[in-house]
């Protein structure tokens, strides 16, 4: 109960912060894939037909869903794992988080879980492992194409180059996994995705022909044009968007 009222109980102090928003908002992209072009390699591949601002807002739905799910398992598992005397804060004094959470809390909780703790941790990390490697597929997509189609170069070809640089540089983050894999992590996540998001809402925005937009999206929805996505997507692209990430991620700064 502690861990749920931890989760679900809003502090509202803190909604000034400016690292908490920071941070949340790298959750976000990351955990939506903004910012590193896994959401364009998906679009590029989606039917021409398909509905793509109804699309969107199911993807968007559907992996908050899922985030608001997992935190309902993982908040109250932290909290029991200091019942059995793991340490849950930092030095700071905040949750503890990120790779600690995942490498350290979480193990020492399926530790003290017994036999069946064995069973739990096993599928936990199994399952973690496909959600990396999907991911990954994803992300190993993106300059593969841009391989393919600027450079020309046979996919199987740029599949293994890509794949070997990638490999090359998770394996140096996992030999010094201490010194790197948090630096790493907070490079990624809460300063280049908001970053790159920022300027893909500019291009957007201010150098994709609008016209071709609305064309795009004509093809899924004809009548988007008198909606009110249409009606408030391109001004919240254009200006919004762009300010708010930088005023967020300047105060974080």
């Amino acid at each position: 109960m502690r861990g749920l009222r931890h989760y679900l109980v809003p502090d509202f102090s803190q909604m000034t912060n400016p690292k908490l928003i920071v941070s949340a908002m790298g959750q976000a992209f990351f955990s939506m894939s903004l910012g590193v072009g896994t959401m364009l390699i998906y679009g590029s591949y989606i039917r021409r037909d398909e509905n793509l601002p109804v699309v969107g807002a199911l993807v968007t739905l559907t992996d908050t869903s899922v985030a608001f799910l997992a935190g309902l398992l993982v908040l109250p598992a932290i909290f029991v794992a200091q019942n059995l005397g793991v340490t849950i804060y930092t030095e700071a004094g905040n949750l503890i988080a990120g790779p600690d959470l995942i490498f350290q809390v979480l193990p020492a909780l399926f530790e003290g879980m017994g036999a069946t703790g064995l069973l739990v941790g096993f599928a936990f990390f199994v399952l973690m492992s496909i959600a990396a490697v999907t991911s990954s597929i994803s992300m190993l997509e993106v300059p593969v194409s841009y391989a393919v189609e600027q450079h020309k170069v046979d996919r199987v070809k740029a599949t293994w180059l890509v794949g070997l640089i990638i490999f090359a540089i998770s394996a140096t983050i996992s030999l010094n996994f201490d010194s790197l894999f948090g630096f790493v992590i907070t490079l990624t996540t809460e300063r280049a995705q908001p970053l790159l998001s920022m300027v893909l809402c500019i291009f957007a925005g201010w150098v994709f022909y609008r016209n071709s937009i609305l064309q795009e999206l004509k093809q899924g929805s004809p009548h988007v044009e008198h909606g009110l996505f249409w009606k408030i997507w391109p001004v919240y692209v254009k200006f919004f968007c762009p300010a708010l990430i930088l005023l967020t991620f300047a105060q974080g700064l």
